[in-house]
């Protein structure tokens, strides 16, 4: 049995020392016959490095690393090329002169790679540019670059707008050494987290192709179902696939849905537990501090609908939340449509990893509560669970009970219906429960639907009332929202009434329809 790669980026290493891997040089000998500027925006520890180190191996010609491969008697391994690797990974600093010293630490490893120095005290882009020039006229070869991370240094300042700005500009200038070399250029791939604007960061580099969206190139990155039934199925065998798919695969690109490879080894290396592997290694602590910049109704972000603006728009002088929770791989893309007004995009999370992690962040955005919020969670579930019902309106009094009274005076959360709304969404979605915020009806659109998986459904409708009033149990029965799911199992029809006076519930009334 091969071992399993964890956290190793390079190729020759997996290859010499008989670790697993997932073939993707068939889509890396697609990209380099066409000969072209690439882009690819994929969320961390996807690969993209990996994938990066592929590519250098390729063109340097290492042929002996390759036998068994796609790629192997398919390219003229003799034409080798000088490459130039950088990754960013390590970020840039804070100022100016900071990145400066980073980027030209980074060189350093290029000049070795291709026994060119540079001139002593010049700035980074000119080191860059010197290197390009050099390694053309030294072996009479046109130059790969291949670019990792290159987004680091400003999204690791992205809460800061005046620093994320000096780095965004620095590293625009670093750049811009591609645009000025493209005689000198034979292949070009850039991969980060973000998709910056290609204007504000790429200027001039008109024939850098974007793939991120590119369904001949949806697997490049990541583990798709197959890979896991064929390259792992000694590792996988036991486990429960169907378990392991709603747990941890779901992203989509518009090829097959793909798995984080991280999560994947750290499954079948922790011998089949079911945790949050992938989110533990992140630090999603800027998605807080950009939720307190504005009023967010949580079910919209979760089921949001973007467009091609929205999706692209990602700078530091306008970040868009749902764009940044897509591209740093919390959200993912259900499904397109073509518009009267292009392409629209319906994102949800993409397993249940996600959904419980993220909502759980958003539990403590919206509520400050953390010692507390295993046990609401428990009992939550056991009240869904059990169909206890008046249990459920004594957990939900209790949860909203204990929400810091500064949570309130220092936001806008008792004066509308979505705010509550989001407190009981997020608590239900951390569950790990299907949930569908706004379910349309011919009739309408409930609040909420939450499906059990032994078949119970409950209907929820939210309303604002300084008392008691039914009017929420009155809207799903007139409106006959449950017919949307007779037949299809225990189905409890739940109205809650908040007050903006008294922050909890005032009115909460039931009815079964079993």
């Amino acid at each position: 049995m091969k071992k399993l790669p964890i956290g190793i980026q390079t190729f020759s290493k997996i290859i010499e020392r008989n670790f697993a891997y997932v073939d993707k040089t068939e889509i890396a000998l697609r990209l380099i016959e066409k000969e072209s500027y690439y882009f690819l925006s994929r969320p961390r520890r996807f690969g993209k490095s990996l994938f990066l180190d592929t590519l250098k191996d390729i063109f340097e010609g290492k042929k002996h690393l390759f036998e068994g491969l796609y790629i192997y008697d398919k390219w003229d391994w003799e034409d080798k090329y000088p490459v130039l690797r950088i990754s960013l990974g390590s970020g840039g600093g804070k100022t100016k002169d900071e990145l400066n010293r980073h980027l030209k630490w980074y060189l350093e490893d290029v000049e070795d790679d291709l026994n060119i120095k540079c001139p002593k005290d010049i700035p980074a882009n000119e080191c860059f540019k010197f290197l390009v020039k050099k390694a053309y006229e030294q072996t009479g070869k046109k130059v790969v670059i291949l670019i990792d991370e290159y987004d680091k240094p400003i999204l690791d300042n992205i809460t800061n707008k005046k620093v994320a700005t000096i780095m965004r500009d620095e590293m625009k200038s670093f750049y811009s050494v591609i645009k000025d070399s493209d005689s000198y250029i034979q292949f070009v791939f850039i991969t980060g987290v973000s998709k910056f604007s290609k204007m504000n960061l790429f200027s001039g580099l008109n024939n850098l192709e974007d793939i991120t969206l590119n369904a001949d190139y949806g697997s490049i990155c990541g583990y798709t179902h197959h890979d896991l039934l064929t390259v792992f199925a000694e590792h996988l065998q036991g486990a429960d696939m169907e378990k392991v798919k709603s747990w941890y695969n779901g992203y989509n690109y518009f090829g097959d849905k793909v798995y984080n490879p991280f999560d994947i080894l750290l499954f079948i290396s922790n011998r089949f537990e079911f945790r949050n592997y992938w989110w533990s290694t992140g630090n999603p602590s800027f998605l807080i501090d950009m939720l307190k910049t504005g009023e967010y109704y949580i079910p919209d972000i979760e089921h949001f609908e973007a467009t091609d603006e929205i999706m692209d728009s990602f700078d530091v002088d306008k970040i868009e939340l749902v764009a940044l929770l897509w591209q740093t791989g919390y959200l993912t893309i259900k499904e397109k449509n073509a518009t009267v007004f292009g392409m629209k995009y319906q994102l949800i999370t993409p397993n249940k990893e996600v959904q419980t992690s993220l909502n759980s962040l958003f539990i403590s955005y919206l509520t400050e509560q953390t010692g507390s919020k295993l046990r609401f969670q428990e009992n939550l579930y056991n009240m869904l669970a059990s169909a206890d019902l008046d249990g459920l309106e004594k957990a939900l009094f209790s949860l909203f009970a204990s929400i810091p009274y500064n949570n309130f005076t220092n936001s806008r959360l008792p004066e509308y219906e979505g705010s509550y709304a989001s407190v009981v969404y997020a608590y239900i979605a951390s569950l790990g429960l299907e949930i569908i915020p706004e379910d349309i009806t011919n009739l309408g659109k409930m609040d909420l639907t939450v499906k059990l998986p032994d078949g119970k459904i409950y209907i929820i409708e939210f309303k604002l009332s300084e008392k008691a009033t039914g009017n929420a149990l009155r809207q799903i029965k007139e409106k006959r929202y449950y017919e949307k799911y007779q037949n299809q199992g225990d189905i409890y029809l739940v109205g809650i009434e908040f007050s903006r006076v008294e922050r909890n519930i005032v009115g909460f009334e039931w009815e079964a329809r079993c």
